[in-house]
């Protein structure tokens, strides 16, 4: 083992799950951690002297934070909410009778409360990086620094965007890109916690002329894309109707698509878009919770991964922790196809693999790995497997026994962020009351 000048962190007493390409189980394994990556990684036996500060899994299991690829965390303040008019009968109903009214009654304070919230959630579900998509059409400038101050304060890795579209009047969408553009910038010169893409809402709501703006700010910025594309049959009716071609065909002329960008949810999508999305290696999110909750259909996961498409895995705002969703892949896969042989390995894909390609590309070293150099995100899980564990078995024990375990500790960055199941940074307390106050004030205004 080399030399390092710095303390080191240690993680032992536990069983190593390292992930990555080289996917490891080591009973009574060790990890240190040296500043923000890993350092080494190996059985307790060969590690040597171990000193600093050391942390005890107590028998549990140590590995990589999960990284949610697709997250809303405005969406805070719908737990609950009365939509007083009739309830939507489609998904444009419920963009316009929710979500679109729940977004314009926020304020920077309600940006900030409504972030704090899910990132606490996160954190206590060994989540430690989250890609999220932002939207607060009164209170756009400014909104992203706010979430990442939040993040920073919980201890979060993010990769932020503001939603640029149409629907709001030129004034708000000008905002949006000037948005977008500053923080983009700003990251330049901050650590590997905050990451930027240039948002995007959809093609639906975003004409030519502000497609073309957006693009042009986000290409001088060498920045990715983060929209939403075919989340239902409005998408590409509309693109059809209004410029003869599909929505991806529309993206990839406009120059959208590309390897740095995100194309979440992409369910009415045809053969021909789908191929678009694998030349041009553009990432694709499913997020099978809020696909169901919508009624929008489902995406052809099993197609993606056969045609070389990046699909990872997110929550769409409806929860904070991954291992519901990654769940819900196996089973609504299964389901869908009539086939039982669909969805158990998409799923382990998706969450335990794509995931970390997808987060690994917006930040200076590469996460979702216990592998020397990666970024130390490490989360520790007190689960006591009742059958063996071993490498070609960890998808069966994350789907159906880690939903049931509890996340005792987790490192960002290399900094301890949870001690026991408590967050550091933040008290927990504190942030609900305060989210609990301000939702009130927000339902009044929607």
């Amino acid at each position: 083992m080399t030399q390092i000048d710095v303390a080191p962190k240690w993680i032992v007493g536990g069983t190593v799950v390292t992930l990555g390409d080289d996917c490891r189980v080591i009973p009574n394994g060790a990890v240190r951690v040296d500043g923000d990556a890993i350092g080494w990684v190996g059985a307790r036996s060969d590690a040597g002297n171990v000193s600093g500060e050391v942390i005890d899994a107590g028998g549990g299991l140590i590995m990589p934070g999960f990284i949610n690829a697709h997250m809303h965390f405005y969406s805070t303040f719908a737990c609950g909410i009365a939509i007083k008019d009739a309830p939507p009968t489609n998904f444009l109903e419920i963009l316009q009778r929710l979500w679109w009214r729940l977004d314009k009654a926020l304020t920077l304070d309600d940006v900030r409360s409504s972030a704090l919230v899910p990132l606490v959630r996160s954190l206590e579900a060994g989540v430690t990086t989250v890609i999220d998509h932002h939207a607060s059409p009164n209170a756009v400038r400014g909104s992203l620094d706010v979430i990442a101050d939040a993040a920073r304060a919980v201890g979060v890795r993010t990769c932020l965007c503001y939603e640029v579209s149409n629907r709001d009047g030129s004034d708000i969408a000008a905002d949006g890109v000037a948005e977008n553009a500053a923080f983009i910038e700003a990251c330049r010169t901050r650590d590997d916690m905050v990451a930027s893409l240039f948002g995007l809402h959809a093609s639906m709501t975003l004409d030519d002329a502000l497609l073309a703006r957006c693009v042009d700010a986000g290409r001088r910025l060498d920045a990715g894309f983060h929209i939403h594309v075919s989340e239902s049959h409005f998408d590409p009716d509309d693109s059809q109707a209004k410029y003869a071609k599909r929505v991806v065909a529309r993206l990839a002329d406009a120059g959208v698509l590309g390897a740095k960008s995100i194309c979440a949810h992409c369910i009415h999508v045809d053969d021909s878009e789908l191929a678009l999305l694998a030349d041009t290696r553009t990432n694709v999110v499913h997020n099978p919770q809020s696909n169901l909750n919508n009624a929008v259909g489902r995406a052809d996961v099993p197609k993606m991964l056969d045609m070389g498409i990046c699909v990872g895995l997110g929550t769409d705002g409806m929860s904070a922790t991954l291992l519901d969703d990654v769940r819900l892949v196996n089973l609504l896969h299964k389901h869908g196809t009539n086939d039982p042989r669909v969805g158990f390995v998409e799923a382990g894909k998706l969450l335990l693999e794509n995931n970390a390609r997808i987060a690994s590309r917006y930040f200076g070293k590469p996460v979702g790995a216990l592998a020397p150099g990666h970024k130390a995100d490490v989360i520790v899980v007190d689960y006591d497997p009742p059958t063996p564990l071993a490498a070609d078995n960890i998808l069966g024990h994350v789907l159906f026994g880690l939903p049931s375990a509890r996340v005792t500790d987790a490192l960002v960055d290399g900094k301890q962020r949870l001690e026991n199941g408590k967050v550091l940074g933040v008290n927990k307390r504190e942030v609900t009351d305060e989210a609990r106050r301000r939702a009130a004030e927000v339902w009044k205004r929607f």
